[in-house]
């Protein structure tokens, strides 16, 4: 079952300069920047009430990040919704006619397991799910 939006993925040239803007506009700071080497991407997040903003800069030239920039798309890239069980939810999808990126979760960043669903399937949206891992 999803549970809230847990966070809104914006794509950015630099986390830096990003984090500058970002952090005036919502009156914040950032309370993590990690990088997810698997993903290619350095990522930082930011607080907003209940869900957060994720700020995400390519590591490298194969990252679906540095394609998503490459073709001029700075910006929302995708939402990420909470889920109770992530195994559970795509079953549920996948047999519901939803095209899966990720077949099984993997680690993501800010302590998350994570999948994608194709924006084809979605009317056009990145969807993340996301779980917290265990402790």
């Amino acid at each position: 079952m999803i549970r809230k939006i847990e966070h809104l993925g914006i794509a950015v040239e630099s986390i830096e300069d990003s984090l500058k803007v970002f952090e005036v506009l919502l009156g914040k700071e950032s309370y993590k920047e990690e990088q997810v080497i698997s993903e290619g991407v350095k990522t930082a997040f930011i607080q907003v009430g209940d869900s957060k903003i994720e700020l995400l800069e390519a590591t490298n030239s194969d990252s679906a990040i540095a394609k998503f920039l490459d073709k001029g798309k700075k910006g929302f890239h995708h939402v990420a919704f909470e889920v109770d069980d992530l195994e559970e939810e795509l079953a549920r999808l996948k047999k519901n006619g939803f095209i899966l990126i990720h077949e099984s979760p993997k680690d993501g960043a800010d302590n998350k397991r994570i999948a994608f669903l194709h924006p084809k399937s979605t009317e056009g949206i990145l969807v993340e799910l996301c779980q917290e891992k265990s402790s």
